[in-house]
């Protein structure tokens, strides 16, 4: 096991944290959802695929 030095010489994971953040997202959205499941719009709707989506497209990527 790798523990982190103490001094505060911590890293932070920019792109785990997002993930963390998205997934705490995810399960917000699923507690407070009417139906047994999250549809795949709703879940895309709450992790912003269709914005990232039109973004790229307005970009012509």
């Amino acid at each position: 096991m790798h523990v982190a030095p103490v001094g505060g010489t911590a890293v932070q994971d920019h792109v785990a944290l997002a993930e963390i953040e998205l997934c705490g997202e995810l399960i917000i959205a699923a507690s407070t959802a009417r139906e047994d499941r999250l549809s795949l719009e709703s879940i895309d709707e709450v992790l912003r695929v269709a914005e990232e989506r039109d973004d790229r497209d307005a970009a012509g990527e």
